[in-house]
């Protein structure tokens, strides 16, 4: 009766586990971040010979302060680039210019992870080595445009990647991973997400085979699976990131018809991996959030104990609340770190945000770029 009374008390009296906060530390695989605020993959066309360069150097190094940065997406191979003035990250002279930006981000205290990028069809002849037609699943084109020397004009029609040629494009992602280790970058967020290549292998709205990596979930999920297998097994599961969409519509990318099923089965077969992190899109990218319906939550519980990043329009108040409430791990923010270099101090004192210059968001110098004012 003593043992049950006191047992009760101490029950009462003992303090609850404190509720985690968007600006406590986190360990993220095999990295520890300062806070949980992550500045989103952004592309902003400014990287001349496909090389990062010394306004890259200061525009990373300015938003140090991140938890994590993830980079721009930085194309694994030549065939991967479908924007003009994007970075490749599969090359001896682009390990080295992106070496000085993790060293810079190094240099204040940051962590930083590229983003590993293949656009399949979401590209122009006019990047693809001989002029040659885009990669994908299929050869359906995509109702979409892309940012080229011309301005911004509609992606050229694609061609099917054979069976034979699949391998060579997991070699693509794997080789660049090692790139990203040799140029400094603390781990690596495969994009599959928004309508790009790996996203055209997943939904059934674009994938139209019928051999092994078309038709069922698993087949579908198949490329994305192995690819992120081979890479967790080059440089270690805790440096792997994943970044998914499952139901936003960009790049004419339609709606599956069981997203719930295919996100879920692809959640749950990498689980075992034990990867670093997954990073969902919830909603329309850069959009609605609520387009369509889909459980998160279920997603996230297939995929078991990796850091959950959640993405699309989070402000303060909503980013504490997620983190808190235990719906996340981390919070992405893009467009606001574009016009915020000081964005984490910003969130931290609840004062003003820079406006955002949405015309110069994409190529340029640095207006719009590394002359956004801090506190």
């Amino acid at each position: 009766m003593f043992f049950a009374v006191t047992l009760a008390a101490f029950q009462l009296s003992a303090p609850k586990p404190a509720m985690p906060h968007l600006f406590d530390p986190l360990q993220l695989g095999d990295l520890t971040l300062a806070n949980r605020i992550v500045m989103a993959p952004l592309t902003r066309s400014r990287s001349q010979g496909l090389l990062p360069g010394e306004m890259a150097v200061d525009y990373y190094r300015q938003r140090a302060t991140a938890g994590l940065i993830i980079s721009e997406g930085a194309q694994v191979c030549a065939e991967g680039q479908g924007y003009l003035d994007t970075p490749g990250i599969h090359t001896p002279e682009q390990i080295k210019a992106w070496r000085r930006v993790t060293d810079a981000v190094h240099a204040e205290g940051g962590k930083i992870a590229v983003q590993l990028w293949h656009v399949g069809r979401i590209s122009h002849t006019s990047f693809q080595p001989g002029g040659a037609a885009p990669v994908s699943s299929t050869a359906k084109s995509a109702e979409g445009k892309t940012y080229t020397a011309e301005g911004f004009v509609p992606v050229s029609a694609p061609r099917a990647l054979s069976l034979a040629e699949i391998p060579g494009v997991i070699r693509a992602f794997v080789h660049a991973a090692e790139c990203a280790m040799e140029a400094g970058f603390d781990a690596v967020e495969v994009h599959g997400a928004n309508g790009y290549l790996l996203d055209q292998f997943m939904r059934d709205s674009i994938n139209d085979r019928s051999d092994d990596y078309g038709g069922s979930i698993a087949k579908r999920a198949r490329l994305t699976l192995e690819l992120m297998s081979a890479i967790a097994a080059a440089i270690g599961p805790g440096r792997t990131g994943l970044r998914l969409s499952p139901v936003t519509p960009s790049n004419g990318a339609g709606q599956d018809s069981d997203p719930q099923a295919l996100f879920n089965h692809i959640a749950q077969q990498l689980a075992p991996l034990k990867l670093a992190f997954m990073h969902v899109i919830e909603g329309q990218t850069g959009g609605a959030r609520d387009i369509t319906s889909f459980d998160y939550a279920a997603m996230r519980r297939h995929f078991g104990g990796g850091a959950w990043m959640v993405n699309n329009g989070y402000g303060r108040e909503t980013a504490m609340q997620a983190v808190a409430q235990g719906r996340a791990d981390l919070v992405a923010f893009g467009r606001d770190f574009i016009a915020n270099p000081d964005l984490v101090r910003r969130l931290r004192l609840n004062a003003a945000l820079n406006p955002l210059d949405r015309a110069t968001l994409y190529g340029g110098g640095a207006k719009g770029y590394t002359d956004y004012p801090a506190l």
